[in-house]
């Protein structure tokens, strides 16, 4: 793989792989053009892209002739529409792969109008996954020779890898919110209920994935509370904190950014203990945990952490309260009312950075309308589009 992010490879960077000599390998692969005609070909095609993704990820590069494994020319594609020809490709790995692949795209410009055509595979961390074309039905990897199928013994392996990820984050989360409960928070905190929201990178399970603190601090500025105009922050044995309140007060609200790029907000004024009925107000809540959402995935696409990432809300002491919404007109009616201490909501699993803050959370948000009585909830036109009034 270039190292290098995707958007900022130049035909320079091509050119220097050739220079050097930079041979084919596990990360890296070489072609000519893509070959997709014959149904043997998307197989072969298919086949390359699901083994970067079922080994260390990796870069696919069409436009640069080889020979043995070694780059000999940066000779580019001539291609008349690239948008129409990625999205062809783009569409045969998705019909043909399963689960399905983030890939990601690069076009560089060579010389006399031709293309060099970059894919980006990254390991994926919700394999593994097989060729389905046709019913081909099977599962590649690769090594340092290239591609090759897994073997029954290798697929087990993969599957059980596979399992014991999900049971991590699992268990993770679990572990903080059973923590969170019983106020174990990283400083003192504000009684009542909280608002948590979980950022899980699902790399950050990988046993090698832990940051050090001059790269956590380069994103120090973005790593802003929820619901508060000033903040403190500091070092501490998990990564860094970011506070609301003074060095003796009660913090209401924080955000913890953990070495392994695990990211966990928790806010504790929405369900304070001296509001003087059980409100959730709908549109501060939401309006709040967008605004959060968008700015800590930020974090994450500076500190280079590829997607997958699964995204959890939960609300805590919330037994009792009632949604409001400018548009509601509300009763007595208990109906009305939640009716557990703990909504555990179920996460989205975010598989790329363009998705907006807003889609990932509406399923929540919905959720918590349905806990109490509502179908959805009311602060999104008929266009999905939330009301920011």
């Amino acid at each position: 793989m270039i190292s290098k992010q995707l958007d900022q490879i130049t035909i320079e960077d091509l050119e220097k792989l050739v220079e050097n000599s930079v041979s084919e390998k596990k990360t890296l692969e070489y072609k000519s053009v893509p070959l997709y005609g014959s149904d043997s070909e998307r197989k072969e095609f298919l086949a390359d892209i699901s083994s970067f993704a079922n080994a260390s990820g990796g870069d696919l590069i069409f436009g640069v002739e080889q020979s043995d494994g070694i780059p000999i020319k940066v000779s580019g594609m001539k291609i008349s529409n690239i948008d129409a020809e990625i999205l062809k490709l783009e569409n045969i790995i998705r019909d043909g792969i399963e689960p399905r692949i983030n890939v990601l795209t690069h076009a560089v410009s060579v010389k006399d109008g031709n293309i060099a055509l970059i894919f980006r595979i990254n390991r994926s961390w919700v394999g593994p996954h097989r060729v389905i074309f046709k019913g081909h039905d099977k599962f590649y990897s690769r090594n340092s020779a290239g591609k090759y199928p897994l073997d029954t013994n290798e697929l087990k392996i993969a599957f059980t890898l596979s399992q014991t990820l999900v049971d991590k984050i699992g268990d993770f989360k679990n572990g903080r919110i059973l923590d969170l409960i019983s106020d174990k928070t990283p400083i003192p905190f504000y009684n009542g209920g909280k608002v948590v929201l979980h950022l899980i990178p699902l790399e950050s399970f990988n046993l090698e994935s832990s940051f050090g603190l001059n790269k956590l601090q380069e994103v120090l500025p973005k790593m802003i509370p929820m619901r508060t105009s000033s903040w403190n922050q500091k070092i501490n044995l998990e990564g860094l904190l970011s506070y609301s309140g003074g060095q003796n007060d009660k913090s209401h609200s924080y955000v913890q950014l953990y070495r392994s790029g695990i990211i966990e907000a928790v806010e504790g004024l929405t369900l304070s203990k001296d509001q003087e009925q059980k409100v959730l107000p709908s549109k501060g809540y939401e309006g709040m945990l967008i605004k959060a959402l968008n700015k800590y995935m930020e974090i994450l696409k500076d500190l280079k952490i590829n997607p997958p990432v699964a995204i959890f809300l939960t609300l805590l002491g919330v037994n009792g309260y009632r949604i409001t919404s400018s548009d509601l007109f509300f009763d007595s009616d208990e109906n009305n009312l939640i009716n557990k201490d703990v909504l555990n909501l179920p996460e989205t699993l975010v598989e790329n950075y363009n998705i907006s803050s807003t889609s990932i959370l509406r399923p929540m948000f919905d959720l918590v309308w349905n806990a109490c009585g509502f179908e959805k909830s009311l602060n999104f036109n008929d266009g999905g589009e939330w009301i920011d009034k």
